[in-house]
């Protein structure tokens, strides 16, 4: 089979923007559609959609600026840290930001609070469909060295060195649309208030922690509090352990309870 290489260039740049700004408009559609499905007003979900986003980006760059604030950002120009159209985003630093802005922005338009996530977290999914394809038009998140044959080879000058590695972000991107389908089904059948969006945590938290072992870019990194860990599949621990809680705390305790009526909110 003949190599697939990956030609970096200023297009990467742009096709990262597109890509991400793609995956935000969808996943923002599949939520208004599940907001009217549940009763809501579809346009909450755009009312919501600034404070998702802007705090979605600041805590994805704060992430990478943090995480690799020794290999690219020591002793550069300030500007260099708002540059987010040259890519560098971390997920869970902006699925963190995003959730706590998102819970305080819904409690302060008096929504529903765990029936609005429940809408909202297909759309998360789908939307990490086109930032993982952003991934790979910007060469980062690139996976560890493999010979299978469909393996991926950027130019010699990218950090994988010209040699062929697995296409991480493909992988992820994948299966976060699987992702997607599965909890659009499990949206019209939910038991409770805030299942689907506990059943995101969780069910992300494997699947990120899976295709961590295939990510070829972390040797780059310090990773003090990591142990044998990736920083992702350390990051997904904990999130892993808040959506099995919050699964737990919002589950009825007895019999079955209609969407919207288990918990409140």
């Amino acid at each position: 089979m003949r190599p697939i290489l990956l030609e970096l260039g200023d297009l990467r740049i742009h096709s990262f923007g597109v890509l991400v700004a793609l995956g935000f408009l969808l996943g923002l559609r599949a939520a208004a559609s599940n907001a009217r499905r549940a009763g809501l007003n579809g346009d909450v979900i755009y009312d919501l959609a600034p404070w998702l986003i802007a705090s979605g980006l600041v805590g994805a760059r704060l992430m990478y600026v943090v995480s690799y604030w020794n290999e690219s950002f020591a002793g550069q120009p300030l500007r260099e840290v708002f540059a987010v159209w040259k890519g560098g985003l971390v997920f869970y630093g902006g699925l963190i930001l995003a959730i706590l802005v998102g819970l305080w922005r819904i409690r302060s338009l008096g929504l529903p609070l765990w029936t609005t996530a429940d809408c909202l977290a297909p759309g998360i999914a789908l939307g990490h469909v086109f930032g993982r394809l952003g991934c790979l038009m910007n060469g980062c998140c690139y996976g560890r060295p493999t010979q299978l044959p469909w393996a991926i080879h950027f130019p010699t000058g990218h950090s994988s060195g010209g040699l062929g590695v697995h296409p991480s972000q493909v992988y992820e991107s994948l299966l976060n649309f699987a992702f997607f389908i599965a909890l659009m089904w499990g949206f019209r059948r939910r038991r409770f208030s805030g299942q689907i969006f506990a059943v995101y945590l969780i069910g992300y938290s494997v699947l990120r922690a899976f295709t961590e072992w295939f990510r070829g870019d972390y040797a780059r990194i310090s990773q003090p509090l990591s142990g044998s860990f990736t920083p992702g599949q350390s990051t997904g621990l904990i999130l892993l352990v808040a959506g099995i809680a919050l699964y737990l705390t919002l589950k009825p305790r007895t019999g079955l309870a209609a969407p919207g009526t288990g918990t409140p909110g």
